[in-house]
């Protein structure tokens, strides 16, 4: 399966076109201002300038810079006369000024310390600042037709090649952040030029050597390099470990290289298949997560799951994004885009407020009203990445091959796909995730037979399908409903996937879980909030046998469905006078009223919980 560009993609619905114009008027302005008021932009003016002090920040800087200029890139395609065009020359202008002559481009190392460039591969981020710099230019090449940026990237991409390779004159390495092994495959693809894949497949593969242990002076017997994803030669992994965001942008990198048909392809798939299996199964948070513990950002072991201290850093949830989409393009099937949705509709969209302007870097399941977004961050890695993804979502929607139309996530949505026999284009209404029934239509051109795979999702248990207002037998085919026709532009094909609200429970080994529900409405994960409730959350449990209500308000938080049902309340401390126990009662009955969990601190600070006890 390909993925049909996010340029040939509108989103039409509220949902997520609302999102992409706040992204566009309200958060890449912010972003701009925010990485010249750090100093991300001005530390590359230095550089420009030949100066050797004034720089601000830690090493990365560059990187979260290159992230809003992709993200700005994406937009441009779709909206040219954006105004942030200007400011997005402004800094190309920057960036080719900067530039060494012989390719090199990184504002700490050109204005800090340029003796030690490439000195500490495992702590610098320097190959994973010129990736997102790689990526950024593919974007804006495809979204302009410049090759401006594309030429600053190349050039710096043939200087990473002439230092790092197997042959005599080059050097053994490989960044201790993976990201510029799937970035040097987007310039492979975008270029043509193979070399860039060869590198990219040279530091997927060397990996695991410890090298960081030799460059660091620590003997290689006690040498841990999990964090970093140094512990094993890539094909050995047997479960995911270490930083969150390396980990899952390393799999995605490597998931890219068997796409590519690579020799070790199949050695290099299974662990994958392992890798996911524990990822998803054992590893992953019910809002679609990932890395549980804040020492690391990463993982600990198997179903520890806290909910109060989760990590689930925002870029986490965007890297499995990144993987799950490679793995579902990959082999074909809808599981993988489960997982994609239930990472983007929860995890990743909670890293940014209704409001575009303001972030989460950690996203607990669970707060006492402390934890909120903010503006910034001095590690300002989530910001523009969620940024990024907001502004490519749409080419996440669809994939085709030959003959066949994949529709992988739903929206209200118009996309041109690309077949072998020529451009069709393909038309989806629908209310979706507030309601389950997809209206499909191929609306032009003379009748051809197509092959359309619409996704089932997992958390729908008896979808059906009508063509033409009459019932249509179920095929199914690694998790999708397989329509075989010969179309006309009077079809409609309609997928119905009834939609209520649902308690869920976690696996009995999450011990944070136990004996505590969860509510999910289609692809949506709930959460309650302090502030809609008639007691303390300490205090409220719900009623398993309650009846839970889901009502569309379209002028609460930008337009929602919220759930409301039947619970129980314990007795106010002071109803306890100096009793320590007491035989027990009946408890209060109360209503409680839960709001998507991406929409939690957007009104008043207060406790929030995602996991509540079950009576």
């Amino acid at each position: 399966m390909r993925p049909v560009p996010f340029q040939r993609v509108a989103l039409r619905n509220p949902f997520w076109e609302t999102r992409q114009q706040t992204n566009r008027q309200i958060t890449l302005p912010h972003l701009f201002n925010e990485l010249e008021r750090a100093g991300n932009i001005p530390n590359l003016r230095l550089a420009a300038e030949g100066k050797r002090e004034g720089y601000q920040g830690p090493v990365y800087m560059d990187s979260d810079l290159y992230k809003a200029m992709e993200a700005a890139a994406y937009v441009l395609a779709q909206n040219p006369d954006t105004p942030i065009r200007q400011k997005l020359d402004e800094v190309i202008a920057i960036l080719e000024r900067a530039q060494t002559p012989e390719g090199y481009l990184n504002s700490y190392f050109q204005v800090v310390a340029p003796e030690k460039r490439w000195t500490n591969l495992r702590d610098w981020h320097e190959l994973y600042c010129a990736g997102h710099l790689f990526e950024a230019a593919v974007a804006h090449y495809e979204a302009t037709g410049s090759d401006r940026l594309l030429k600053i990237a190349t050039r710096y991409a043939d200087y990473i090649d002439s230092v790092f390779g197997d042959a005599p004159n080059k050097r053994l390495g490989y960044c201790g952040h993976p990201e510029i092994e799937l970035a040097l495959i987007r310039l492979a693809h975008a270029t043509g030029e193979k070399r860039y894949l060869e590198l990219a497949r040279f530091f997927l593969l060397h990996r695991g050597r410890k090298l960081f242990a030799q460059e660091h002076g620590i003997d290689p017997d006690q040498y841990d390099g999990t964090i970093w994803q140094d512990n094993l030669p890539l094909t050995e992994h047997q479960e995911i470990v270490g930083h969150a965001v390396r980990a899952a942008y390393l799999f995605a990198g490597a998931t890219d290289l068997v796409m590519e048909g690579d020799p070790q392809a199949e050695a290099i798939l299974a662990m994958l298949l392992r890798v996911w299996h524990n990822t998803v199964n054992r590893r992953t948070y019910i809002t679609g997560g990932i890395g549980n513990e804040a020492r690391h950002e990463g993982f600990t072991t198997d179903y520890a799951l806290p909910n109060r201290t989760a990590y689930q850093e925002t870029c986490a949830s965007i890297a499995l994004i990144f993987w799950a989409h490679r793995m579902g393009l990959l082999l074909g099937e809808a599981h993988y885009f489960d997982v994609l949705e239930r990472a983007l509709y929860n995890g990743a969209l909670a890293g940014i407020s209704l409001s575009g302007n303001r972030f989460f870097y950690v996203n607990p399941l669970e707060s006492e009203g402390t934890h909120h977004r903010q503006s910034w961050y001095a590690c300002a890695c989530c910001p523009p990445n969620i940024a990024r993804l907001i502004a490519s979502l749409g080419g996440y929607f669809y994939g085709y091959s030959d003959d066949a139309i994949w529709v992988n996530l739903y929206a209200e949505s118009t996309a041109q796909v690309p077949l072998q026999g020529g451009e069709v284009p393909i038309e989806v209404r629908t209310n979706y995730p507030w309601d389950g029934t997809v209206e499909v239509r191929l609306p032009q051109g003379t009748p051809q037979e197509i092959t359309l795979y619409l996704r089932l999702p997992n958390w729908c248990q008896t979808p059906s399908l009508q063509l033409n207002g009459q019932p249509l037998p179920l095929q199914h085919e690694k998790g999708y409903a397989v329509v075989r026709h010969r179309w006309t532009p009077e079809d409609r094909l309609t997928l119905h996937l009834p939609m209520a609200p649902t308690l869920m429970e976690a696996h009995p080994l999450v011990e944070a879980d136990r004996w505590q529900v969860a509510i999910q409405h289609g692809p949506i994960v709930y959460c309650l909030e302090e502030c809609d409730q008639p007691v303390p959350l300490e205090r409220l449990a719900v009623r398993l046998d309650g009846v839970l209500r889901a009502t569309y308000d379209s002028g609460f938080l930008g337009g929602v469905v919220l759930i409301e049902g039947e619970g129980e309340a314990l007795d106010a401390p002071e109803a306890w006078g100096e009793t320590l126990y007491r035989p027990l009662r009946a408890r209060q009955q109360v209503r409680f009223r839960a709001i998507p969990y991406y929409a939690w601190d957007n009104r008043t600070a207060c406790p929030m919980r995602v996991w509540v006890p079950g009576v």
